[in-house]
């Protein structure tokens, strides 16, 4: 048996990189999983893509386009996925963005963008996902995905560090208010992860001046990991799919940093 056999669990921001890679690790371990992104074309593709996968594991997968910033679409979305699976277990709110701007640059639109989708979308995404499992009865685990970015301050993307602030706060809140009925808010924060969306702040970063040339900011925060490398999405799974599991049942209102040593709390 999976360490999260019989467990059925949404993943947001599930299209590509670390998103993808918790749910198709959720899927080896036994869970049904729902994908669900923005991007509804390509997050339909890698349900197709796992669909093999799946039925190997004697599991189901399902996908759903969601903006997570739209109340009535994670409604949706979480109905859509208790229709395929008959309940709701776990969701995984990781749906984020970032859009680096130098700190005296920052604007409003930068800071609502960012903040829209990774504070109050991680908000609204709890807020459904608990209604959900405290009308089942059952309990449940609402995980959260923080960042280092969560734990000090940079200089070229200070909304996106106050976004992953407000993602603590969230769990932390969550947690309290909601262990009432059996549900735990636990969070991880990455650091570096080679994926998609770093290669697009890589290029962010350039443009605004903060670098050089193409891969040198990864290469400048790859200095600072005492695991002297950046990660990978499979290095970030293992915790996942433990505070998806019942091994995990004791913990609420925890974020689990995994950034190789970057960041030292």
């Amino acid at each position: 048996m999976g360490r999260v056999a019989g467990r059925s669990c949404i993943v947001t921001g599930a299209a590509q990189g670390i998103g993808r890679a918790i749910g198709e690790a959720l899927i080896a371990e036994g869970a049904d999983v729902c994908f669900a992104d923005i991007n509804a074309d390509k997050v339909a593709q890698v349900a197709a893509d796992n669909e093999d996968r799946a039925a190997e594991a004697g599991v189901k997968v399902t996908h759903a386009a969601v903006d997570v910033t739209n109340r009535e679409q994670v409604r949706e979305m979480i109905a859509h996925a208790v229709s395929v699976f008959g309940k709701l277990d776990v969701k995984f709110n990781n749906a984020g963005v970032n859009k680096p701007m130098n700190f005296l640059d920052a604007t409003e639109d930068n800071w609502n963008f960012i903040m829209g989708i990774n504070g109050l979308g991680c908000m609204i995404g709890m807020q459904e996902a608990a209604k959900q499992m405290i009308a089942q009865g059952t309990g449940g685990k609402i995980i959260n995905t923080a960042s280092i970015a969560s734990r000090q301050g940079f200089d070229n993307v200070a909304p996106y560090c106050a976004s992953k602030w407000a993602v603590v706060s969230l769990t932390q809140s969550g947690a309290r208010d909601l262990a009432k009925h059996n549900i735990t808010v636990t969070g991880f924060a990455p650091g570096v992860v080679a994926t998609e969306m770093w290669e697009e702040v890589d290029r962010d970063l350039m443009a605004i001046g903060a670098s050089e040339r193409p891969g040198q900011a990864m290469e400048e925060f790859s200095a600072e990991i005492l695991k002297g490398r950046v990660a990978r999405p499979d290095d970030i799974t293992g915790t996942t799919t433990f505070l998806a599991s019942k091994d995990s049942d004791y913990m609420t209102g925890q974020i689990v940093m995994i950034d190789g040593g970057m960041t030292l709390v």
